[in-house]
């Protein structure tokens, strides 16, 4: 199949065709077809165990497609070398949940730890930029402090200016609100908006927390069982209809949940019920 964005002024920054992700005979990722388009913040929404994570580590190079296209800077990263997807790689960056900072590391080190990976720049050059990367996100002044001795907010910030380390034209966040308190949740959805406003960076995002990404998409797709099964602007999965979306959005148990939570209610009645 021919390279469907090999045009550089094609507006399409990622484009996914019959993606199929398995591990060993199980097939975790069903034929996932889908455009990202430069600039735009796209959330990937599912539940737990639907693939949405498999999707993203897919996106990034961590895990190797059984068959299907991804399409990225005019290659295919499902048959590209390991060479070519290092250097594509660079062009990419990642906020991991859990933050991923290197406790031995202060947060300077951690955020240079790419620049002196990567690239042949003075330790001063790469100190500049360090120092510019934390005031971006916020952090000024914090180069000299260990990951343990910030917040969990501080945290989150500090893999970010990490992940831009190198100047990427597309970043990855994995769960960026979890585990943080709404006002610090709040902060850094901010701040990807921010960035998105100030680099026209195409950002991709994956999450559960739906204020958060009614605020900050520009598309939405909702995953489940490894399945896309809706894709639009946030009005429009808002409006969308299918059950199972309808479910997600307006928070509704699982039947099967139902039942057991009706049943552990009667075990519970029963249990504080007087002897006689």
């Amino acid at each position: 199949m021919p390279n469907p964005i090999a045009n550089a002024d094609s507006d399409v920054m990622i484009s996914l065709h019959d993606l199929r992700v398995s591990y060993g005979d199980r097939e975790i990722l069903h034929g996932v077809n889908m455009e990202v388009k430069r600039g735009e913040t796209l959330v990937i929404l599912g539940g737990s165990g639907s693939g949405k994570s498999t999707l993203l580590r897919t996106l990034v190079g961590l895990e190797k497609p059984s068959s299907g296209e991804i399409w990225l800077k005019g290659k295919n990263l499902a048959s590209i070398s390991d060479d070519d997807l290092d250097e594509i790689r660079r062009k990419m960056g990642m906020s991991f949940q859990s933050g991923a900072l290197f406790g031995s590391m202060t947060v300077g080190e951690n955020v240079g730890l790419p620049l002196r990976e990567h690239t042949k720049l003075e330790d001063s050059t790469i100190e500049i930029m360090t120092r510019l990367k934390l005031e971006q996100v916020g952090l000024g002044g914090f180069e000299d402090y260990f990951p343990a001795q910030l917040s969990g907010g501080m945290k989150k910030r500090a893999a970010v200016a990490r992940a831009l380390s190198m100047d990427p034209e597309i970043l990855f966040f994995d769960e960026p609100s979890a585990g943080l308190d709404p006002i610090i949740a709040a902060g850094i959805d901010q701040l990807i908006l921010e960035l998105k406003q100030a680099f026209h960076m195409t950002i991709i995002v994956v999450t559960h927390e739906l204020a958060s990404a009614f605020l900050i998409a520009d598309q939405m797709v909702y995953i489940d069982k490894g399945v896309i099964i809706a894709q639009g602007t946030p009005a429009e999965m808002k409006a969308n209809p299918l059950p199972r979306v309808r479910q997600f959005f307006d928070r509704v148990a699982e039947p099967e949940v139902e039942q057991e939570m009706d049943y552990l209610q009667m075990l519970t009645a029963t249990h504080r019920r007087p002897n006689r």
